[in-house]
């Protein structure tokens, strides 16, 4: 069985894992750097993704959904403005420019955005082998010092032929996993909110009658599915499953937005540990468990038009808790219990969708090997440098660097995009730092030959 290989044993200076947003910044910011400097002083990259081809969030993709985020933190412009990998000149390319500055928004659709990374990826297509699984990265010890990974991976389209790369660097950003409650059995009828789109898809195309629908969640996700079932299923009855008394509102106020700001992750790092999580607590109704208004508000008024009309279709099922799922050929049974009074009542339902949210993945889950060569905390958390390299033991003479799973050291902004170019900015910065520091690198076979 032969071994897929970048040239004979070639070790590259940076090996990116996985290729979501994070790291397509990375990769965009290592091509113009390369662009800049001598053929020697390059960065030879690569990076692997699962995916066949560039995907972010695609089953949450509604047609009139906006980002949450303004279009100026795309994946360049906070780190330079001038670049041409930004959103504007994508919307340059598209001749869309004009139109979009007549919208008088900083905030595109959430679909336009998407077809922006990829277009960008597209130009750095050279860089990344899609439909490769990661399946194990061992550290390769040269005279007692770890000098570079071996990074084994799976195509996903010739699960038999083992993709081997080598590399100095490692930049893990593998994103978020669905989070999902204990016990929870993912079906046909049950699945996350990941896979709303073509689930739904799938149940219209096949005219799969849906009588009831429950989701349980109480943030944008949550928010987003509740309104998408009500429009996909008009003759069906939505209930909306959450512990709150009420949908709450997203901070987007300009003070409370300073928690995104690049010098906020200064801020953050240097805090003492009681400082950083007072910060986290403060500011979590900028992003977690929180809904736009203008949602909220449409919520609502579907909400009253139908109760005026005798027809009431969408359900607020406030303060409660989903306490049992029961499962059979034709239905779900689940009991929602109310929490102020104990009171438990059984909904029959054809569909159950969890928007409980994501959680990160971490090294020791997936890359057992290298997991021991990092260096924790006390609490047992990653040790994290400002540049977003894992702390590692002595005699590990290659690094490895986060992007997202840092919310203990860097702060809030660790898994969103509105700092995605500046990290990238850093990591670049840091992997050029140390190279020079140690004498530089050249790019050579693990058999030590140019």
């Amino acid at each position: 069985m032969n071994t897929l290989q970048s040239g004979p044993g070639t070790i590259h200076d940076v090996l990116g894992i996985g290729f979501g947003p994070s790291n397509l910044a990375l990769a965009i910011a290592i091509q113009e750097y390369n662009a800049q400097v001598s053929e020697e002083d390059r960065l030879e990259a690569t990076f692997l993704e699962k995916q066949p081809r560039f995907g972010w969030h695609r089953g949450m993709l509604i047609d009139d959904a906006t980002m949450q985020v303004s279009f100026l933190k795309d994946l360049v412009t906070m780190r330079d403005p001038t670049s041409d990998f930004s959103f504007l000149c994508y919307l340059r390319e598209r001749e869309r420019l004009v139109d979009f500055l007549n919208q008088k928004t900083l905030f595109p659709l959430r679909i336009e955005f998407h077809d922006y990374f990829e277009w960008a990826a597209a130009r750095v297509s050279g860089l990344v082998e899609y439909a490769t699984e990661v399946v194990s990265v061992k550290p390769v010890t040269e005279d007692g010092e770890v000098r570079w990974f071996e990074v084994t991976g799976r195509n996903l389209a010739d699960p038999q032929q083992p993709i081997v790369r080598r590399a100095r660097n490692l930049v893990i950003a593998t994103g978020m996993e669905p989070h999902l409650p204990p016990g929870t059995v993912l079906s046909d009828r049950v699945w996350h909110n990941s896979e709303l789109m073509p689930r739904v898809a799938q149940l219209v195309g096949e005219g799969t009658p849906v009588r009831r629908a429950v989701v349980l969640g109480a943030g944008q996700s949550a928010a987003e599915a509740v309104d998408y079932l009500h429009r996909s299923f008009p003759a069906a009855e939505i209930c909306s499953v959450f512990a709150k008394y009420g949908y709450t509102p997203a901070d987007d106020s300009p003070f409370a937005n300073r928690i995104f700001d690049p010098e906020a992750v200064d801020i953050y790092y240097q805090a003492p540990r009681d400082v950083k999580q007072a910060l986290f607590d403060y500011h979590r109704g900028t992003n977690y468990s929180v809904v736009d208004m203008d949602l909220i508000e449409a919520l609502s008024r579907t909400m009253y038009q139908e109760k005026v009309q005798g027809r009431e279709r969408l359900r607020m099922l406030n303060v409660s808790r989903i306490r049992e799922v029961e499962t059979s050929d034709d239905r779900l049974d689940i009991t929602v219990e109310y929490l102020p009074t104990g009171d438990r009542d059984v909904l029959t339902a054809d569909l159950l969708v969890h928007a409980t949210g994501y959680q990160p993945r971490g090294i020791g889950e997936r890359f057992g090997d290298i997991s021991k060569l990092c260096m924790r905390d006390d609490e047992d958390a990653l040790l994290v440098g400002r540049d977003h390299r894992v702390a590692t033991l002595p005699g590990v003479a290659s690094d490895i660097y986060l992007q997202g799973g840092t919310e203990h050291t860097h702060g809030i902004t660790s898994t969103l995009l509105s700092n995605t170019a500046v990290r990238a900015g850093e990591i670049r910065a840091s992997l050029v730092a140390r190279r020079m520091a140690r004498g530089g690198w050249r790019t050579v076979s693990a058999d030590g030959t140019g």
